[in-house]
């Protein structure tokens, strides 16, 4: 077959003036690209270079490929992650990875949240200040448990809008950054307890059944207690950080972890592949921050150590993830 590869680089994206510095921290490196060329082709299959989402506009009439793969994260609108998906839908070309419906819903902070709540699995307690609202007088940000708060930005991921001020630990600091995040991403801001412990990630994959792959804990700055990969990205402030892994990742937490991030999977409709973020207390227990749907595929990224912890190499692991993907749209 020929797999239309649709993806946003680096040098794709479509600055304006006035946007933060992390406006483009979700787009890939070519190397990204590279990656999957190289597993569909030991797959046996060929590929076509669609690049940004907007480029399938051309070709609604004749495709020229067989299934489309979007890892294309869009600009400037909650639905933004959405938009191949529903261009896949209107061509007839079956498509790998979730659909639009539920990219545009784990984009969404608050509504997946809410959604998790509802599949039985913890979350950080939480409160949106709508940007509209943001400045008004009398506005009063509600805090949605004691300090440390966290604030970030609803519709984003790859820690965009993230810095050691997200962190708050007042009411002048907690409204400030509000404002802050508010008219620098032109957005809804959610502001959540802050979990003090450790933080693992989980990545799930395949259908029929799904399965988790081995967690992962990530290091974070002790100081604040944020992420390294929260802090350690271009266009912050080089700064030589201590790191921490202060959890255990016990088989029993494994296992618990596993099964929180597959009910979320399967409450978002998640198809072939996805990666969720938790925090553990200091008393043991997980709470879920997020999900991605659109995990990257990076051979520096979460998935290509995975495959390093299940003893595989990069190019033969990915290539088993997206052939039980194509096997899901060509049985």
């Amino acid at each position: 077959m020929r797999i239309g590869l649709v993806y946003d680089l680096f040098d794709d994206y479509p600055w304006i003036e006035g946007e933060p510095f992390d406006a483009d921290a979700e787009n890939e490196p070519e190397e990204t690209v590279e990656a999957l060329e190289s597993a569909f082709k030991a797959l046996g299959h060929e590929t076509l270079r669609i690049g940004p989402a907007r480029n399938l506009l051309t070709r609604m009439d004749e495709p020229g490929f067989d299934v489309g793969l979007s890892i294309a994260e869009g600009a400037r609108s909650r639905n933004r992650e959405g938009e191949a998906p529903t261009l896949f839908e209107l061509m007839g070309v079956p498509f790998l990875g979730s659909d639009a419906l539920t990219m545009s819903l784990s984009l969404d902070k608050a509504w997946t949240k809410d959604l998790a709540r509802a599949a039985g699995v913890a979350t950080p307690a939480y409160s949106i200040v709508s940007e509209g609202g943001v400045g008004s007088p009398g506005t009063v940000v509600r805090r949605p448990s004691d300090f440390p708060l966290f604030v970030k930005p609803r519709y984003e991921g790859s820690a965009k809008g993230l810095t050691e001020a997200s962190r708050v630990e007042s009411v002048d600091m907690l409204e400030a950054q509000v404002s802050h995040i508010a008219t620098t991403y032109q957005q809804d801001v959610l502001v959540e307890a802050f979990v003090e412990g450790a933080e693992f990630t989980v990545a799930v994959v395949g259908h029929d059944p799904a399965r988790t792959l081995p967690v992962i804990q990530r290091a974070i700055e002790p100081t604040s207690g944020i992420g390294l990969h929260v802090l350690d990205r271009k266009g912050l402030p080089e700064i030589e950080r201590k790191w921490a892994l202060p959890g255990d990742l016990t088989a029993e937490l494994e296992t618990k972890l596993q099964r929180d991030a597959l009910a979320i999977f399967h409450k978002l409709e998640c198809r072939d592949f996805a990666r969720l973020d938790f925090r553990v207390d200091r008393n043991g227990a997980p709470w879920f921050l997020e999900i991605n749907p659109l995990p990257t595929f990076a051979p520096d990224g979460t998935f290509a150590i995975m495959a390093e912890l299940m003893g595989q190499s990069y190019p033969d692991f990915l290539a088993e993830v997206l052939e039980e993907a194509l096997r899901r749209v060509s049985p």
